[in-house]
């Protein structure tokens, strides 16, 4: 466990920023691997999804509770756009994020990154899939900015 637990953590400190891992997984989570392939495939703390590792990629795809925790205990993590507040509620319920409304997106956020939505006041409203990289989000005014896999509500 300690070896898969050190691959988590340095997972997710590629992807969010060193230091993450050791907040968003700490020594007490359960693992589950793919019955088929023998793979890690989801990561639990008490009872509830934090996390699944893509087999696609070999990333981490974020539950809300993790993003929520993160918006909390990681505030450094480099994986945070912000919106308008006047789209929250649309985000919160599942729709996509489109240019026009993004405010703010962390500089190191490339295309296809695994990304966190939140409003101005710093609330978590969704977790998703980075379309354009953290300069074309502010830049541009149309299109389709993130891919919202799981909102808030």
């Amino acid at each position: 466990m300690e070896d898969t637990l050190g691959k988590l953590r340095a997972i997710a400190d590629y992807q969010f920023g060193k230091g993450v891992g050791a907040k968003l997984f700490p020594e007490d989570i359960e693992v589950q691997y793919s019955p088929r392939t023998g793979r890690i495939r989801f990561i639990y703390l008490n009872g509830e999804r934090l996390a699944t590792l893509r087999p696609t990629d070999g990333m981490l795809s974020l539950s809300i509770k993790a993003a929520k925790f993160m918006g909390e205990n990681a505030p450094f993590a480099k994986c945070f756009v912000t919106i308008q507040d006047v789209v929250s509620k649309f985000i919160a319920k599942g729709g996509d994020v489109f240019a026009v409304h993004v405010v703010n997106a962390d500089a190191d956020i490339r295309a296809r990154d695994e990304v966190i939505v939140k409003d101005e006041s710093g609330n978590v409203l969704a977790v998703g899939r980075a379309q354009l990289c953290s300069a074309e989000m502010t830049a541009f005014k149309t299109g389709v900015a993130i891919k919202v896999r799981h909102g808030a509500t």
